[in-house]
């Protein structure tokens, strides 16, 4: 296949996952009858550029629909994560009511709702309906169309341009990475700045995070990628931060390339520790399968266990993680018996491939399992703290990544 940055040929496979439904396909209990479109999920590394992608298989309207289920707003921790964001950049950039900003893939609201209180001026891009009508209803302005050239120079045509332009974690689901970049140069001001987040490769590498790959995400990110990225549609990044969300992030800090700004040395520090760390070398991605396939052994040796003990196991947190995992494992609802998950666009319906039926957490401590397999293992703490009544009854949690990991009190 060609590189969807660079267009060189590349046939490196960095990972191979089989085949799955996209993620975050639920399914209501009449689709369990009707079958699933199921893709390859593999990933492939550019030695040119670096850049890790996907296979390019899946069409976006098969992984976005109208009523794509995800709604940011689900997660405190996720909602305290925009709060404390939205209080640094107004500092930062000196933001107030005469500025304006864009949130890409702005979901529901969750984050430009803080920008509404400081009656700072925004609107967000945002094409999945379900999310669109939500943030509406905060009073966040929205435009209803996935972000791309086309819908920037639509935007700038009236007139409209940001002095800040955030999107997170988005940068890695859009399937025309180059495309993208250059529509955040056209309705950047001339003094405007880019903050994206996403998840670092380095992290997912360094971690076994294997189940953060879905179809969904069709790039994965290290900082020398993206930095070329930029720099090849007229911006560069002048900062870089690293934040724990996503199990090890970065938040890219970018402007337009003729800007004054230097270039900080906590940029080219990073660069140069993703080199010594191999994300230049090609055995370190092709040596990943092997860790990653004892992550999901290990997983799988666990739960046959407690099968066979007669043991009750349960999930909790219906996010794409854990269905990356689930499909992989070929996990059903023999070895995991139901997953709880918060979010009301979930409940009722059943994880794609898998079919594990989806229920409120509320029903969780009447069923009173045994283990409790936490899949977005990046907010564990969170999820413990919400469900600590169930050490009352023996019940244990348990977490996967890096390594298996049991959690008794």
């Amino acid at each position: 296949m060609k590189c969807r940055f660079c267009h060189k040929n590349t046939d490196n496979i960095f990972l191979d996952l089989g085949y799955a439904p996209p993620s975050n396909a639920y399914l209501n209990h009449s689709e369990l009858q009707i079958p699933e479109v199921f893709f390859p999920l593999r990933l492939y590394v550019c030695e040119s550029c670096w850049l890790v992608q996907t296979e390019a298989y899946s069409k976006v309207n098969e992984l976005f629909s109208k009523d794509y289920a995800y709604f940011s707003s689900t997660s405190k921790s996720w909602l305290k994560h925009a709060k404390d964001y939205v209080n640094k950049i107004i500092k930062l950039l000196n933001l107030s009511s005469e500025s304006f900003v864009i949130e890409i893939a702005s979901n529901d609201g969750y984050l430009l709702k803080n920008f509404v209180e400081e009656k700072i001026p925004c609107l967000g891009i945002e094409p999945t309906e379900s999310t669109a009508d939500a943030s509406e209803k905060l009073g966040v302005p929205v435009v209803r169309e996935f972000f791309n050239v086309s819908t920037a120079k639509k935007i700038a045509n009236k007139g409209i341009f940001a002095d800040l332009v955030c999107g997170n974690n988005v940068y890695a689901h859009v399937p025309d990475i180059k495309d993208f970049t250059q529509a955040l140069k056209i309705i950047l001001k001339p003094r405007g700045v880019i903050t994206l987040e996403f998840p670092h490769l380095m992290q997912l590498i360094g971690k076994n995070q294997f189940d953060t790959v879905y179809h969904e995400h069709f790039s994965y990110l290290s900082l020398h990628t993206v930095s070329n990225l930029f720099s090849d549609s007229g911006l560069k990044i002048y900062d870089v931060e690293e934040i724990s969300t996503h199990g090890g992030s970065l938040r890219i800090f970018g402007c337009h390339k003729e800007d004054v700004r230097a270039i900080s040395h906590a940029v080219k520090d990073l660069i140069n520790i993703e080199a010594v760390r191999g994300m230049k070398d090609l055995d370190t991605y092709l040596s990943f399968q092997d860790k990653i396939n004892k992550v999901k052994n290990d997983l799988l040796s666990f739960l046959i266990e407690q099968y066979n003990l007669g043991k009750k196991v349960v999930a909790y947190g219906a996010a794409a993680k854990g269905n990356t995992l689930m499909n992989f494992a070929g996990i059903k609802s023999d070895l995991i018996s139901f997953v709880y998950d918060a979010s009301p666009s979930k409940q009722e319906k059943y994880t794609p491939g898998s079919h594990l039926k989806i229920l409120p957490p509320k029903l969780l401590h009447e069923d009173k399992p045994d283990f409790i397999v936490i899949f977005p293992w990046n907010i564990a703490e969170e999820v413990i703290d919400q469900n600590r009544i169930a050490f009352s009854y023996g019940c244990k949690f348990v977490t996967f990544i890096p390594k298996l990991k049991i959690i008794s009190s």
